[in-house]
């Protein structure tokens, strides 16, 4: 698909209780303990199925790469709960202009802009109050009035010249695909993706809740638990599916995630969910119904095979496969 950037009920449930995952690569002596999901997330917030806890003292938390990122939180919660913090640490149990085309009708694409500017503004007190928008529709973002009698391929196009100019990323996905990963993240609503940096691999938790898939990363889930904020929120419009296409934008928070590692992680979402190749999304099979199996190495080698792996993708230089 084209991207730019700029409670299971069938009784399966008891699989996913106390499913420990022991991170070895990157985060030596910590282990990520996930049970099922089962209640809707609140956007900004991990929710309360994730626990972490180390098994090592602190200064093996100290020696994670990615430490010095979520310092400040933790160092928070030390001062403030100690008590939590330490049990955190030690406690161990089961549990992201050119002009539209030539198009014809100029006037309604100008229309649309100004509609589109007006949503921003609206949207503007989110943002400022900060952490994400909540019940965020398309009709937030479009005058759906406007487009009724729009081709998909004409919406398209307007949708990807608007966010051209946004610092954010969006996608315009077939609505054939779509199908498939959204069925698929139904009945496995939760993978663990790993994220090319400079000193190896950062793992992030995803977990879909209908049409919004939210992303932390692993150790910000490990020092923090349910009080995790997400970093990343992609949202899915599936309401012009019938014309063929299904919109996807996102919203992140800058302090730690840009807007390549947010493609980066968008594109692994159709790497793993919407995959043609069995063996592929096996891994998210496995990762929700048989976790003790799951290899966080097999997500890495996955995303080297597709070339997707193994360059930075914080933006800089390397930053050329995700």
């Amino acid at each position: 698909f084209v991207q730019h950037s700029h409670r299971r009920g069938d009784g399966s449930d008891g699989k996913m209780s106390a499913a420990l995952l022991q991170m070895s690569c990157l985060y030596r002596g910590m282990f990520a303990v996930r049970t099922t999901g089962t209640r809707t997330l609140i956007p900004g917030l991990v929710p309360a199925q994730f626990r972490a806890f180390s098994v090592r003292k602190e200064p093996d938390l100290e020696e994670n790469p990615f430490y010095n990122k979520y310092q400040d939180k933790i160092q928070k919660l030390r001062s403030s709960k100690p008590q939590e913090y330490k049990e955190r640490l030690e406690k161990r149990q089961d549990t992201k202009k050119e002009i539209l085309g030539h198009s014809k009708q100029a006037e309604f694409v100008q229309l649309m802009e100004e509609e589109f500017e007006k949503r921003d503004k609206m949207a503007a007190g989110d943002e400022a109050s900060g952490g994400f928008t909540k019940n965020k529709t398309l009709g937030s973002i479009l005058n759906m009035e406007m487009i009724k009698d729009k081709t998909g391929e004409e919406i398209a196009e307007l949708w990807t010249r608007y966010y051209s100019a946004k610092d954010t990323i969006s996608a315009v996905i077939p609505s054939h695909i779509y199908e498939v990963i959204f069925s698929r993240s139904q009945t496995c609503p939760m993978f663990l993706y790993a994220l090319p940096q400079k000193d190896g691999y950062e793992f992030f938790v995803g977990q879909w809740s209908r049409h919004e898939l939210h992303f932390t990363s692993l150790i910000n889930v490990q020092t923090l638990g349910e009080t995790a904020p997400s970093q990343l929120i992609l949202y899915h419009y599936p309401d012009l599916k019938e014309r063929g296409v299904v919109l996807m934008t996102a919203e992140m928070d800058p302090k730690f995630i840009t807007i390549h590692q947010a493609q980066c992680l968008a594109n692994q979402v159709q790497l793993f969910y919407g995959a043609q190749r069995q063996e592929t999304y096996r891994l998210v099979e496995t990762f929700n119904y048989h976790p003790a199996d799951f290899r966080h190495m097999s997500v890495i080698a996955e995303l080297e095979q597709s070339g997707l792996g193994g360059a930075d993708a914080s933006g800089g230089s390397r930053d050329k496969n995700c």
